[in-house]
């Protein structure tokens, strides 16, 4: 995706052209609601672990979140929509209107997750699927899903913090330990794992581009105000010359 886009020239860079590929742009999306789940859960305190884009199996897939507390383990798929609307009900998720699969996703990566931590921890691992919801313009809970958890990502923590507990101290350190390893998860290379600092860079790249492309509107508009007055003047002494000159 990103990967393949030519970089922008100096000259694209002064107007503010974005350096995002259309084809990434999803990506771009996706990751920023990811990175504002994560600021999110840092937020847990002592006695909760956390991972962020877990690869599993030998494909592409990865989980977005694997929270693991006294609660239980959880898995939280990340949901970006800027500025749409989000309706709930019982068996589905639409957006603007659109079916989506967050809740068959969610569901079966819970149950993924759910057997892979409990071959590697040696016992039964529970595991609830949990949808974080990113930048929606408003969302209609009509009926709560039956068996995952859809929430606001401003609603996560209190929501995590507030489950009774269910597993002991001990129980929480051995299943982190064993989450941390890549074997529990069958991880894939890692040629093929997120480059976090080109990540940042292209997101600070496309920062100065939006904050360029700002600085020429501002421009454009500042001299089209200051050039109506002139015109106005301008057209004002044409009419006045012609009504003089009957």
């Amino acid at each position: 995706m990103q990967a393949t886009v030519r970089k922008n020239t100096a000259v694209q860079r002064f107007f503010g052209v974005s350096p995002l590929g259309r084809d990434a742009e999803p990506w771009y999306v996706g990751a920023l609601g990811e990175l504002e789940v994560a600021r999110r859960l840092a937020t847990l305190g002592p006695g909760w672990y956390v991972l962020h884009s877990v690869p599993v199996g030998t494909g592409a897939s990865d989980l977005d979140h694997v929270v693991i507390g006294p609660a239980g383990v959880f898995t939280i798929n990340t949901k970006h929509h800027r500025g749409q609307h989000v309706w709930v009900g019982a068996k589905r998720v639409l957006v603007n209107g659109q079916r989506t699969d967050h809740l068959r996703n969610a569901a079966y990566e819970a149950k993924r997750t759910s057997k892979l931590l409990s071959v590697a921890a040696r016992m039964l691992v529970d595991v609830t699927p949990v949808v974080a919801i990113v930048g929606a313009r408003r969302m209609t809970v009509r009926e709560r899903p039956y068996d995952v958890a859809l929430l606001h990502d401003h609603q996560l923590v209190g929501w995590l913090q507030r489950h009774p507990v269910t597993l002991t101290p001990a129980q929480v350190q051995h299943l982190a330990a064993v989450a941390a390893q890549p074997a529990a998860w069958k991880r894939m290379p890692e040629t093929d794992v997120v480059d976090h600092a080109a990540f940042d860079r292209l997101h600070a790249a496309i920062g100065r581009a939006r904050r360029r492309r700002k600085g020429w509107m501002v421009s454009v508009v500042a001299a089209v105000v200051a050039a109506i007055p002139v015109a106005f003047l301008s057209l004002w002494s044409a009419v006045m010359g012609a009504l003089l000159a009957r």
